[in-house]
């Protein structure tokens, strides 16, 4: 084959030329760290790292929503504190309304007390996130929770029992509020009697009276029958005190309790004197002659959130013309309606922390999950450094070699041969 002059200087500018690109393609390879610069030179590595690239972002999105959510559950966390600690404060001023030597003046003052700490507790309870919406509304958070009725002299809920949640992880999602409902208005009251002067049927006078509040929960739990059988009697709920004369002059009069007419087993009965009946936790107090009857119903359990319990208080309190055991009775309900309230918040509590310990718990697990992410994704598409230098190295002396040769190519002629 023969070898024009043309042919040789076309053979040595494309190589010059393809070392060039091969310095060029080196060389931005270490500027960019990039181990490959267009597509097709890996498909699939590139392919593999878009869905790393896919998951880095996803981690960043859940890492805003961790923030989010762990800002929500701290002020949650510390309005749950504020709340508890106004309720233990009302209920102390409840138990030192109890002492008998205050005059209506000082019962007056602790009434403005509570009156305070009730203000406290509506705000709190009324308290908005950062962006402005009611942490205790559920999916109603632009309405203000608990709203005070002028009519009905009682506070009520106004938000519903829905509980928003905040995704954190891929299948994890975890509630960012607690609604208003489940926290304040499952508060159980307190069990008591329906009427402390008994039942309109009564053909004798008296008073029932819980008075030790323990065994009548207790009585009350075991008896009480919340959706009596529509072929049972409507009163399956209350109890007769009957009173029979002695059966000789000068006998004491006698009493059994019956429930609903009927007998208990085993009987419960005695000799009526001027001392209350001691029964189930009540104290049973009968006026009127013999033969009579007293009954008194079970009154059904209820709810009641601490502000109106508060409200029962202060009202109670500034009433003037309480004593004895109806006073006693405006104690007893604010001070085990307290207690109920406090406790019902510290459940809340510690579902709270429970929440914010799976939440601490899968910041460290996306954390760990998006360095491997990084690291994965890195082996695919980040260059080798310490290779990449030593290739441009290689693509500069191959370069070098091929300028140099062309040099030297371009000064031959003939006349060196002769």
């Amino acid at each position: 084959m023969r070898l024009s002059n043309n042919l040789m200087y076309q053979n040595s500018i494309n190589k010059i030329l393809q070392n060039q690109n091969g310095v060029a393609n080196a060389q931005e390879r270490v500027n960019t760290g990039q181990k490959y610069l267009s597509t097709s030179e890996a498909p699939a590595d590139i392919s593999q790292a878009m869905l790393y690239t896919n998951k880095i972002q996803s981690n960043e999105q859940y890492t805003k929503n961790i923030n989010q959510l762990n800002g929500r559950l701290k002020t949650e966390e510390s309005v749950l504190q504020g709340i508890n600690e106004s309720i233990q404060a009302a209920k102390d001023i409840a138990l030192k309304a109890g002492n008998g030597a205050y005059s209506k003046d000082d019962l007056k003052s602790l009434a403005s007390e509570l009156t305070e700490i009730q203000k406290t507790l509506a705000n709190l309870m009324n308290t908005r996130s950062e962006d402005g919406k009611y942490i205790f509304s559920g999916y109603q958070d632009s309405t203000q929770p608990y709203q005070f009725d002028a009519a009905s002299g009682k506070y009520n809920y106004q938000g519903d029992q829905g509980q928003h949640k905040i995704t954190i992880a891929e299948g994890v999602s975890i509630k960012s509020s607690d609604n208003g409902y489940d926290t304040f208005e499952k508060t159980n009251a307190r069990l008591d009697v329906a009427s402390n002067t008994g039942d309109a049927s009564s053909t004798l006078t008296g008073s029932v009276y819980v008075d030790k509040q323990g065994v009548f929960d207790q009585f009350h739990k075991e008896q009480y029958n919340p959706d009596p059988d529509p072929l049972v009697s409507a009163t399956a709920n209350t109890f007769n005190v009957v009173v029979t004369a002695g059966a000789n002059p000068g006998d004491p009069d006698q009493y059994e309790i019956l429930r609903d007419g009927v007998a208990q087993i085993p009987p419960v009965s005695g000799n009526v004197t001027d001392e209350p009946i001691e029964f189930a936790g009540m104290k049973i107090q009968l006026s009127g002659a013999a033969p009579g009857q007293l009954d008194f119903s079970l009154e059904p359990p209820h709810k009641e959130n601490v502000l109106n319990t508060l409200q029962g208080l202060i009202t109670g309190l500034n009433n003037g013309t309480l004593a004895g055991d109806d006073f006693q009775q405006v104690l007893n309900d604010g001070v085990t309606q307290l207690q109920n309230a406090s406790e019902q918040v510290v459940f809340t509590q510690a579902s709270l922390g429970g929440r914010m310990n799976v939440l601490e718990r899968v910041t460290d697990s996306n954390s760990a999950l998006d360095i491997q992410n990084q690291s994965n994704r890195s082996s695919l598409l980040e260059v080798d450094m310490a290779a990449a230098i030593s290739e441009l190295t290689q693509q500069e002396t191959a370069l070098q070699a091929s300028q140099a040769t062309f040099g030297r190519l371009a000064k031959l002629s003939l006349f060196d041969y002769i």
